[in-house]
């Protein structure tokens, strides 16, 4: 007679290791460390069916510091084995954890790929503008002048948007938090799980050695209202200290702008209403930076379709019904010829 097991229930503790946590004191990293154990305990994730890929870099150490299975492989490939991964045993919850530089220089081919595939994973991407774990070179999106080892005189390349590179990809869910965000960042980390797909999340990560305080100018808690706007599917997109500030569509400019209610006849029935399934306005809404616009947070784009996966083992399973192939019609089909 079978009898019924009960499952224990998850808390982040039981998804830290005994590892010695190697991050520099301060790193972003380990608030993150924190929100991904949180969401995994919300989410009721096991971590006999869990799964963490990482590249190279700061943020690809973290398999060590998560209790689940995980593989620290090389230099921007993580892509590739977490399909590989994905492909073998659907069933398993696949993480990917990279870097700006790991996921977007070295690995950018990679990514793009993962991305318009629609692998069922979750792409975990650390965006601190800066290669930190090779002693603070630029990345793909440092900022145009900032001086580094590598640009002693100032960058003077445009950087690059994750989140717009994720939607030029074809990426069916974009997301965007904050180290620091732990009231938030769990909660996006959990709709990154819940979708069938690709997840892109977009975290920004504070380096404290070699680009400090880089996010300041929207992550300070005395003026984060005024300066973040979390986007919610059906909800009107107000943000400030006292919710009277919003975004509007303007019909002459065709583009977003920043209005205040009461000011000039602004009312509520002028705000934006998200629609996590638009992605034009998820364009729009990726573009806005700081200090003229808040920055976007939360899932901004969320319109799935089959993954990868379930296309491919579909496809398997059409070809195992099929009539058995005769391979040696098959080689004597079409023009042949023979040698003489």
């Amino acid at each position: 007679m079978n009898q019924q097991v009960d499952v224990k229930k998850m808390s982040p503790k039981d998804f830290e290791t005994d590892q010695e946590v190697r991050w520099c004191p301060g790193c972003g990293d380990y608030a993150i460390l924190k929100g991904v154990q949180m969401a995994l305990a919300q989410t009721g994730s096991r971590p006999e069916n869990t799964v963490f890929v990482s590249g190279i870099g700061c943020s690809s150490r973290f398999p060590y510091y998560v209790s689940t299975y995980g593989f620290h492989t090389i230099h921007g490939r993580a892509p590739g084995f977490a399909t590989g991964i994905k492909l073998t045993n659907p069933d398993l919850d696949v993480w990917l954890v990279t870097g700006d530089g790991d996921g977007l220089s070295i690995g950018g081919n990679h990514m793009l790929h993962v991305l318009r595939r629609n692998v069922n994973i979750q792409i975990m991407l650390f965006n601190n503008e800066i290669y930190g774990l090779t002693k603070g070179q630029y990345s793909p999106t440092s900022k145009p002048g900032l001086k580094t080892p590598s640009t002693p005189l100032g960058s003077v390349d445009s950087p690059l948007s994750p989140c717009m590179f994720a939607l030029g990809a074809g990426a069916r869910f974009v997301a965007r938090g904050i180290d620091t965000g732990l009231k938030e960042l769990p909660v996006t980390l959990a709709r990154a799980k819940d979708h069938v797909g690709a997840s892109f999340v977009e975290i920004y990560q504070n380096c404290i050695v070699y680009n400090d305080n880089v996010f300041g100018a929207f992550t300070e808690k005395k003026t984060a209202k005024d300066t973040q706007l979390y986007v919610k599917h059906g909800e009107k997109m107000l943000f400030g200290k006292d919710v009277a500030k919003g975004l509007r569509f303007n019909t002459e400019t065709f583009a977003l702008e920043v209005v205040t209610l009461g000011e000039n006849g602004i009312t509520e029935d002028d705000i934006l209403v998200h629609d996590e399934t638009n992605r034009h306005m998820a364009s729009m809404l990726c573009e806005l930076e700081a200090p003229n616009f808040p920055v976007i947070l939360g899932v901004i784009y969320c319109n799935p379709k089959e993954s990868y996966e379930q296309s491919v083992h579909y496809q398997l399973d059409q070809a195992r019904q099929a009539k058995k192939a005769d391979f040696n019609a098959l080689l004597r089909a079409g023009r042949t010829w023979v040698v003489e």
